[in-house]
């Protein structure tokens, strides 16, 4: 067996009981898991403190001296034990609420005693609640010195007594038991020109560091190493892709795209546009599959790419398929589609999980006898039922809604893998799409379609709510029409929909029939009435949507101009500038007001201001990864979604580029890593990919 597979519990003070609730609690089941429990902070021991010098500016303390007396107070609830404990000068109380009798029988009045722990001020006076306590002839506990590891616990690890000593104990052991098994992952060129210390060295540092210098070397290896192999499989699949993965090759610009781009395109396409179709037509003509994310912000016009792209396979003969993670925008597209392509002997059609049998079965025999050009739909296009005759591209929109396992279902619809491109309205920093992107090529377009105007936005509180409904009075009589959008958290859904009745009631009574017509739309609805609802908002028959963040991507409606958001402190930042964006899709002034209570943290008004501030996604983009970290932003279902282990892709940046610097050359030079050079880097490489537990980083 493994021996970084061995279960915890041996360890010493560890034991199956405490294993069972470290499991539980902290994920730790295996030596590994143990091994990569990092510390989150060190404090320095070498340092004691004098009693009466204590303030409040004290967090962590350590004292030396001896206990005057223990005595067990009885309480309203319960007992606690207290220490009266002296430094020689002055005194303190340290406080036990739990296993007390155990730690007053074993208190000895007549030993010296190092106290640690954290200060907590009553009645002016300090005192440590649950304090560690060490005999002065057991300080100096074997493999560490004065910087003390703090790791992370929770309420249960502490009442079952995994306190820091403990799990400091463990650690201890363990590496005691690993010091023959921490064999050298990287080759001795990356050692050496990067002066990195050795992987047993800095294991052993990470957790009982000398000094700050040798934590600073050991962290500078970990984190490079933890990227460096991200970069590493994302760079090989890259490369493996490109020399492997045959695709079909479209040699032709014909007929399809040629007609459309000089008698039928809506609007002069910008210079980021024209950039991304040149490198989307390059790729189409290699024989490679093509696999492109395309990031375009809110109303960049990456629609009319992905039609010129498809236009180009059906000039080679090929099928075209369009998913959509929700009913919504799959209608909005097809619609869009087929509005912009009504001119053109091209039949496009749609199948979602609401379409009726009889018109299912027939779109299958059409797909499968090649009469259908472009399909649009939801996940119902990757059911083993529906077969092409010839797909030869596949679009994704808003492609992080859809799990790995569901996109590659497509790739298995024909003889080769069609070419993939991807879509994406939430911009991703740059540090974030190199780790999780990394196996696919890149486009962007920032520039927005020409007659865009930039969209206003104001934050308001409930004092500014006279202001807010004559300014929707004023937008209505013009012919305009405005969203309003309440939040929508999964863990208070009873909360949120009372929140969005009372605001339905409310905007109802302000803006009453027959003059005003209200419409609401939120997820507990039936598939029919929201479409009802939006297909009434769309045709100008109401002239207010109050809605739930349901309407939060793509939905495309150029007469509204107003978005107004409740409650805008319950949003993320991307969340907010994907609702922003709703608006602002035609040629008038539009405008997006965030309404916000009494009190908001800090972060809240942070992105709030972000919002005012600028409507740059990837500029929002950038604060959101500094506020929410890179789980959140790629989406529960993203294909790589990062669960670093020491590294972090805000502060790492520069190691993250230096990492991915080296595997690029590593990967050029030695596509296969064959070279005995690099043995140890392909040995660790096979272990992580066999084993995705072992890094735990590309789910």
């Amino acid at each position: 067996m493994d021996v970084f597979e061995r279960s915890v519990e041996i360890l010493r003070g560890i034991g199956p009981g405490r294993a069972k609730i470290l499991a539980k609690e902290l994920n730790l089941i295996t030596f590994r898991d143990f091994l990569f429990f990092f510390p989150y902070r060190y404090v320095d021991r070498s340092k004691f403190h004098l009693i009466n010098n204590l303030d409040e500016t004290n967090i962590d303390v350590q004292i030396k001296g001896k206990f005057l007396n223990t005595k067990i107070i009885q309480q309203k609830k319960g007992k606690r034990l207290s220490g009266i404990f002296t430094d020689g000068i002055s005194t303190i109380e340290l406080i036990w609420f739990r296993g007390f009798k155990w730690i007053k029988e074993n208190i000895d009045l007549n030993s010296k005693y190092v106290v640690y722990g954290k200060v907590n001020w009553f009645d002016n006076r300090p005192t440590i609640a649950h304090p560690e306590l060490t005999k002065i002839n057991n300080y100096n506990i074997k493999g560490i010195s004065g910087i003390y590891p703090i790791y992370s616990s929770t309420e249960k690890t502490l009442k079952y007594g995994i306190s820091q000593k403990v799990i400091r104990a463990a650690m201890n052991n363990l590496i005691d038991i690993l010091k023959d098994e921490l064999t050298e992952s990287l080759s001795n060129k990356i050692l050496s020109e990067l002066k990195l210390t050795s992987l047993k060295k800095s294991f052993y540092n990470i957790h009982f560091p000398k000094n700050d210098a040798e934590l600073t070397k050991a962290r500078f290896r970990l984190k490079f190493e933890e990227l460096f192999f991200i970069q590493l499989q994302l760079l090989k699949r890259y490369s493996d892709n490109k020399a492997k993965i045959k695709g079909y090759e479209f040699p032709e610009v014909g007929d399809f795209f040629n007609t459309y781009y000089k008698n039928h395109l809506p609007f002069k396409l910008t210079n980021d546009q024209k950039k991304v179709i040149k490198e989307i037509r390059k790729d189409l003509g290699t024989g490679s599959q093509m696999n492109r994310l395309l990031q375009g912000d809110v109303g960049s016009g990456k629609t009319i790419v992905a039609l010129l792209s498809m236009l180009i396979a059906l000039d080679n003969q090929f099928q075209a398929c369009f998913m959509a993670p929700t009913e919504i925008l799959a209608f909005q597209h097809h619609n869009n589609l087929k509005s912009m392509l009504n001119d053109m002997p091209i039949r496009v059609e749609i199948l979602t999980g609401s379409t009726k049998s009889s018109i299912r079965k027939e779109i299958h025999e059409k797909l499968l006898n090649g009469d259908i050009n472009i399909i649009v739909g939801t996940h119902s296009l990757i059911e083993d039922k529906v077969l092409f005759k010839n797909l030869g591209i596949v679009i994704i929109d808003e492609q992080h809604r859809f799990g790995v396992a569901q996109r590659a279902k497509l790739w298995y619809k024909n003889k080769f893998p069609p070419h993939i491109l991807v879509m994406t309205a939430t911009p991703i920093p740059r540090t974030l799409a190199m780790s999780i992107y990394g196996d696919l090529d890149f486009s962007i377009i920032k520039e927005l379609p020409p007659g865009r105007k930039q969209i206003k936005t104001y934050l308001m509180g409930e004092n500014n709510r006279l202001r807010l409904f004559k300014f929707i009075r004023e937008q209505i009589k013009i012919g305009k029409q405005v969203f309003i959008v309440y939040p929508l958290i999964e863990e208070s859904k009873k909360m949120d929909y009372k929140d969005l009745m009372d605001g339905y009631e409310s905007i109802c009574r302000e803006f009453p029939l027959p003059r005003y017509k209200v419409s609401i739309m939120h997820g507990k609805m039936k598939t029919e009435a929201k479409d009802y609802e939006m297909k009434r908002f769309l045709q100008g028959k109401s002239q207010i949507m109050v809605s739930t963040t349901v309407i939060e991507v793509g939905v495309n409606i150029p007469n509204a101009n107003v978005m107004i958001i409740e409650s805008s402190e319950r949003f993320g930042l991307s969340q907010l500038h994907q609702l922003r964006g709703r608006v602002g899709r035609g040629g008038d002034q539009s405008f997006c007001i965030l309404m916000k209570g009494k009190k908001i943290s800090k972060d809240a008004e942070l992105r709030l201001q972000t919002m005012v501030r600028t409507s740059d996604g990837f500029e929002i983009a950038e604060v959101d990864l500094k506020l929410r970290g890179p789980g959140d932003i790629a989406g529960t279902q993203q294909s790589g979604i990062i669960r670093l282990k020491i590294a972090d892709l805000v502060k790492d940046q520069k190691i993250l580029q230096l990492a991915r610097s080296y595997a690029n050359i590593l990967i050029k030079n030695d596509p296969n890593l064959d070279l005995e050079e690099n043995k140890n880097i392909r040995s660790e490489l096979n272990k992580i990919t066999s084993n995705k537990k072992i890094w735990n980083l590309i789910s």
